[in-house]
């Protein structure tokens, strides 16, 4: 399979999604967006690490050597390395903060982050369950003009292969995060 799709995130979240210490990917909309609204446009997609709007005073205190890891893979100026894809397995739109923050266990965002991301604009926020793989080689492409901006997606110059790429977590340790979305976030569903 051959995917041209990418997902601009943090980079230190998509270290933590590439280590299967996150599974889950918190959104509300890039600026850039239709009305600041972030729209799901893709399944499956490469994590695209992003250091632009990256804050250090936006993650908890547990993700900083993450953080020091993203920063000392940082490639040249001018590039982006690509050594992840996801696939989204689950979609939730969360309209409770209370709920938004029951997730603190899965995710380094403080919950100051949570509350001021959930609060923008329309408050809500969506949470993506999202299988990680590891492609056998990390590419690095240019980063072009087209993949800057305050946007979530990107389109790429070429597809690139995600054969023989493994999941970062076994089986049973991504139900069991799935298991855990459920519960805290469609408690009915499971009754």
């Amino acid at each position: 399979m051959e995917l041209s799709n990418a997902f601009k995130e943090w980079a230190v979240i998509c270290r933590a999604l590439a280590l299967g210490k996150q599974s889950i990917i918190l959104r509300k909309g890039g600026i850039a967006e239709d009305a600041g609204e972030f729209v799901i446009e893709h399944k499956r997609f490469w994590l695209f690490p992003t250091y632009t709007h990256q804050q250090q005073g936006g993650i908890r205190e547990e993700a900083l050597p993450l953080l020091q890891e993203a920063e000392a893979e940082k490639p040249a100026p001018g590039h982006v390395r690509l050594s992840h894809w996801a696939e989204v397995t689950g979609i939730y739109h969360v309209h409770d903060v209370t709920a938004a923050l029951l997730l603190a266990h899965l995710h380094f965002w403080t919950e100051d982050t949570v509350r001021k991301r959930f609060a923008y604009g329309t408050p809500g926020l969506y949470v993506l369950a999202a299988r990680i793989y590891r492609a056998p080689e990390a590419q690095e492409i240019v980063d072009t003009p087209l993949y800057q901006g305050c946007k979530s997606w990107v389109e790429l110059d070429a597809p690139l292969s995600t054969e023989s790429s493994t999941p970062v977590l076994a089986d049973k340790d991504y139900q069991d995060v799935k298991w855990n979305l459920e519960m805290l976030l469609s408690p009915t569903a499971l009754a």
